[in-house]
């Protein structure tokens, strides 16, 4: 499995490389045939690869991606080994949830499929509509994102994402600025409505992020831009914050606001997840493993996507271990095998109803 994984991590797929995209399914696919006996499909969906082993109509959805968050040569070393820990661009974010996946298919007969997709890390532009279409035909889906210390994940908080431009009106800064409309002044003001948008009771994040205003030091800013991060568990309070910013009203009436974006993915809700997950611990407590445990987070994966199906749903199968997006990113190579073999028995157990 290590030997497998390597082959993996060193092949550098940030999303927005295609090349690199193509070349790291290729790779998957022969490990899989090697592994498996058949090759996967590399299929095209949207301009993008995705990755499909097994059956054509399955009950049981194994979902992964192997794209990464990594440009390529920004994590050095790309692949370390230390004692029990191994180390590499992707390796917990989620090459190894992967190959868990993949050593998890040997001996499986049944209707199941294993699946992943390569533009996840940058909201699944390309390929959302087609995790929605395979999860609505299905009992389960399985998702191999990275666990939360060995937790499995039952609920995730659903996105947005908005951007604000402010028109103003240039001018001369020291010579005439009274004639300028100065889009920086009434960005700030939008950024405190944003802000306060927020709910911590029930974990609503309204996160003003990118900011951009201005040309010259010495010029009125006629433009400013900015990106707003919006993450909660509930679908209404989603529907809240989007009600609220595109009715943003401007403080002085000289400008224009100009507000795009909007949903990404819609929560993944525990109403989705603890079906799958009381059957999980039942079959964990059957391989003499400890309780898995489960948590809800903020972060958000194609779980939210498959769940908002109506199919049941389980998440953060995959990689023990912790650093995903960080330069300190790894996995415990010792929990590769339990892992794999816990997802066998689980995708067993499932395919025996």
């Amino acid at each position: 499995m290590l030997t497998a994984l390597e082959k993996l991590v060193r092949i550098e797929s940030p999303t927005e490389d295609l090349a690199a995209c193509r070349e790291v399914m290729d790779c998957a696919s022969q490990i899989a045939h090697e592994l498996l006996g058949t090759p996967a499909q590399i299929q095209e969906i949207n301009g993008r690869p995705v990755f499909w082993w097994g059956s054509h109509t399955p009950d049981v959805i194994v979902l992964a991606h192997l794209d990464t968050v990594w440009p390529k040569g920004s994590f050095q070393p790309l692949w370390n080994v230390t004692g029990e820990t191994a180390t590499g661009p992707g390796i917990f974010d989620m090459k190894a949830g992967f190959i868990q996946a993949l050593y998890a298919m040997v001996g499986i007969q049944g209707a199941v499929a294993l699946v992943a997709t390569s533009d996840e890390e940058t909201g699944s532009a390309t390929s959302k509509d087609f995790i929605k279409e395979i999860s609505s035909r299905a009992k389960a889906v399985l998702i191999l994102e990275a666990s939360l210390n060995g937790k499995v994940k039952t609920g995730r908080k659903g996105t947005a994402m908005y951007q604000i431009s402010i028109h103003g009106k240039a001018s001369h800064a020291g010579l005439e600025p009274e004639k300028g409309i100065n889009a920086t002044v009434e960005m700030a003001h939008a950024i405190l409505k944003v802000s306060s948008l927020e709910n911590i009771d029930l974990g609503t994040t309204v996160v003003p992020t990118m900011l951009r205003a201005g040309n010259t030091t010495n010029t009125v800013p006629d433009l400013a831009t900015l990106d707003i991060d919006v993450r909660s568990f509930s679908i209404s309070e989603l529907n809240r914050v989007d009600e609220q910013i595109r009715s943003l009203v401007s403080v002085n009436p000289l400008t224009r606001y100009e507000i795009t974006g909007g949903f990404n993915r819609p929560p993944l809700e525990t109403t989705s997840t603890m079906a799958l997950y009381e059957r999980a611990e039942k079959v964990a407590k059957t391989l003499g493993m400890s309780p898995l445990g489960h948590a809800s987070v903020g972060g958000a994966s194609d779980g939210n996507f498959a769940a908002a199906t109506g199919v049941q749903v389980l998440d953060g199968l995959g990689a023990v271990g912790d650093g995903a997006h960080a330069a300190h990113e790894w996995i415990d190579i010792t929990t590769l095998e339990s892992r794999s073999a816990f997802l066998h028995a689980l995708i067993e157990d499932i395919l025996n109803d």
